[in-house]
């Protein structure tokens, strides 16, 4: 695999050539704007509804109720979408946008939530993505980090030991009492883990970067403009709630 994103497998752009138009690098730049901003605005007017519902109930419960359709509907129409895109390609054009919307609404949900109990975190936190993903990128045009077959290897491989971790911890929390504890707690291990799957996640999106451009190398058609943004987004999505999660463990 060239990615550690399961969407953007070495595979992607292979025997994809086009007949008209072709991918390019400019096209996929603002597909993934048009995506973020598709899920802003749906992730804006989930926030709103929990704000109006909380302030009317008089607690945090009553937003919490309202959300909730939304934000795990969000996750879960998310999830199926992804699937699709990931199998149909061609329909990046539909699918993608409708899961910008999806997650929207999902992040939406979650970042009030957290809102709530750590004020400030979620402009801390979407600060610290936007600043992340400039700064791979450019590291990534600049060559200053050289995207080799190693560095390839350490990349997928931790992300799915990391993957593989994330789903143990489920399972064990699901069906029994136990969970690992570093995944969760806020001491100096809980805060070193959460930031080297955040320093992971950033690596990520050196991978998806380059994959994108061999795409583009490579004459990929242009509906694969929406495929690739699809994939950066999944990626910076992975890398915000990341950034939550480690933003509220120094908190407490």
């Amino acid at each position: 695999m060239r990615s550690g994103n399961p969407v953007l497998r070495d595979s992607t752009f292979q025997g994809l050539f086009a007949e008209g138009e072709r991918m390019t690098l400019n096209g996929t730049v603002g597909k993934t704007g048009l995506l973020l901003f598709l899920a802003v605005v749906t992730g804006g007017w989930t926030w709103l509804r929990f704000s109006h519902a909380a302030a009317e109930g008089g607690n945090v419960a009553a937003g919490l109720t309202a959300i909730a359709p939304f934000m795990w509907g969000g996750f879960l129409v998310g999830f199926v979408l992804a699937l699709v895109t990931a199998f149909k390609a061609n329909w990046a054009g539909i699918t993608a946008p409708a899961y910008a919307i999806a997650e929207g609404f999902a992040l939406g949900g979650v970042s009030a939530l957290f809102e709530v109990r750590f004020p400030g975190i979620v402009l801390q936190a979407v600060m610290l993505t936007a600043g992340v993903m400039a700064v791979m990128l450019m590291l990534y045009r600049s060559r200053i980090i050289r995207v080799t077959d190693k560095l390839r290897m350490g990349v997928v491989a931790a992300t799915g030991g990391i993957a593989l971790l994330y789903l143990v911890d489920m399972g064990l929390r699901m069906f029994t009492s136990i969970q690992v504890p570093f995944i969760h707690e806020s001491g100096v291990l809980g805060i070193g883990f959460s930031l080297l799957v955040v320093g992971l996640a950033a690596f990520n999106l050196l991978l998806d970067f380059d994959l994108i451009e061999s795409g583009v190398e490579q004459g990929a058609p242009k509906y694969m403009e929406w495929y690739g943004a699809f994939g950066l987004m999944v990626t910076l999505v992975w890398l915000y709630l990341e950034l939550l999660r480690l933003l509220s463990k120094a908190r407490r």
